[in-house]
């Protein structure tokens, strides 16, 4: 079987290979059209395929493991430090195919349609919902620049201007007013594509039975059940919670040198829309919940609010995987038993 390794830099038109001959170690360059790309695959016996995890990275992970590849997905950070000197599409697939070679670069999950689809909801939630933000400050500054201040906040604001519109059209000319209007029935538009978007997800959290298993876990709502079940899949792309939670960036930066090692700032690596999910639940736990963990109040007590708000999000990450990769229900009083405790050196002597 041919278990040649290709190095696939992929675009919207042009994708280019780079291959290294098992048998005459003659490099091998090849460039091709979007069209051609699943033909060119289908005639070739079973080889690894590797990509940076990019635009469409995922659709053609599917499309080519679909023909009897296998296809590994690497970051594209990871795949940047073998760019030799110019950078173009023929250096990039090069840097691909050397990077497919470092066994300790950790390989991203490939997602199934199902997933993106469920994520894409969500991508299109928080687009709608910056843009209705942007909406509301723009409007609060064009009319404080006719002496109308609005209070803070979404609802205050437009109830403000709800209450009082007779007042503030007063105190504006007549084509300002015909742009209130406008903005307001552009916030309404955006309101009702919020709400339908907000529908789906509650119709896929009730469909989905990993979403309602997070659901149970404090600090994991609607939002963040359906986002990490949609990011998780089965869990086997991650071989521990902690490299999950590590992969959302809920683990300090650390740097060394002479055998010292010096633990930094949040490494904020991965996805940011998870990890805010995940942040803001551990904080609206921290806050509404009476009764916390011990583990939770003692940090509390010798720690900044923050550290603890992250620490909580990160254990969170960490129970998430755990739920899924071994198909558990939540259990608020669970203990997990650490390996190499007294039980395995028992069971080994």
């Amino acid at each position: 079987m041919d278990r040649t390794t290709y190095g696939l830099d992929i675009a919207k038109n042009v994708m280019q290979l780079h291959w290294v001959d098992g048998e005459t170690g003659e490099i091998g360059r090849k460039k091709l059209a979007r069209a051609r790309l699943g033909e060119f695959f289908a005639q070739l016996q079973p080889a690894r395929v590797v990509m940076e995890a990019c635009g469409s990275a995922h659709h053609w992970a599917r499309v080519l493991g679909s023909l009897g590849h296998q296809v590994e997905l690497l970051p594209a950070q990871q795949v940047r430090a073998f760019v030799r000197s110019n950078k173009d599409d023929a250096a990039d697939a090069r840097a691909i195919w050397l990077a497919a070679q470092q066994s300790d670069i950790r390989r991203a999950p490939i997602k199934t349609v199902e997933q993106q689809a469920v994520m894409s909801l969500h991508r299109a939630r928080s687009h709608w919902v910056s843009v209705r933000t942007a909406t509301i400050n723009m409007l609060r500054g064009l009319l404080y620049e006719f002496g109308v201040s609005l209070p803070g906040g979404k609802k205050a604001g437009l109830r403000t201007i709800g209450a009082r519109r007779s007042e503030i059209d007063d105190q504006l000319p007549q084509l300002m007013r015909r742009l209130v209007t406008l903005h307001l029935e552009t916030l309404k538009d955006l309101e009702r594509s919020i709400d339908q978007l907000d529908a789906d997800i509650a119709e896929q959290q009730r469909q989905l039975g990993t979403a309602r298993t997070l659901r149970e876990v404090p600090g994991i709502g609607m939002l963040g059940a359906t986002a990490l079940a949609a990011t998780l899949g089965d869990a086997s792309g991650w071989r521990s919670g902690r490299e999950f939670s590590a992969s959302l960036g809920l683990v300090p930066t650390h740097s060394g040198t002479g055998g010292k090692t010096r633990v930094g700032h949040l490494s904020k690596r991965g996805d940011p829309y998870l990890r805010t999910l995940l942040i803001h639940g551990a904080r609206a736990v921290i806050t509404h919940v009476r009764v916390k963990p011990a583990w939770l109040e003692e940090l509390l007590r010798r720690r900044p609010l923050n550290v603890a708000v992250v620490a909580l999000a990160n254990k969170m990450a960490r129970t998430a995987w755990a739920l899924v990769a071994h198909g558990q229900a939540y259990q608020a009083e669970w203990k997990s038993t650490p390996p190499g405790g007294c039980g395995a050196r028992a069971q080994t002597a």
